[in-house]
């Protein structure tokens, strides 16, 4: 058995300040909720955090830049096009295959072409 005496010991992480940016570093949002209705809160909160990364990035910036434009019909297809896999979701973002029929493409569009400022 290893004698861990000698180890260097853990430190805890020091506190961190609630009005940091210690959000935006976890998730990538810049948009607060402040001024949301309780179901766009939930959406903008599912867009960044679906499971993978890059889902987290496509939905997550449209949802910031356009949860509180949308209007109660597009918030439905959000909703749904939130319950596609992120696998299937990826793959029609990415052109690589068709999105499942039912869903909403006019919204799925605006998010396929979205592009926030300043990335390319």
């Amino acid at each position: 058995m290893a004698d861990i005496r000698g180890a260097a010991r853990y430190t805890m992480a020091p506190a961190v300040e609630p009005d940091s940016a210690i959000g935006e570093i976890m998730t990538g949002t810049t948009r607060s909720s402040g001024g949301l209705d309780a179901r766009r809160k939930r959406l903008l909160f599912r867009c960044w955090h679906r499971g993978t990364r890059e889902m987290d990035l496509i939905l997550g910036r449209f949802a910031d830049a356009e949860i509180g434009n949308l209007s109660d019909d597009e918030v439905a297809a959000l909703e749904h096009l939130l319950n596609v896999p992120d696998a299937d979701l990826y793959a029609a973002v990415a052109g690589q295959s068709e999105l499942r029929v039912g869903l909403d493409r006019g919204l799925f569009e605006r998010i396929r072409r979205f592009r926030p400022d300043g990335v390319e």
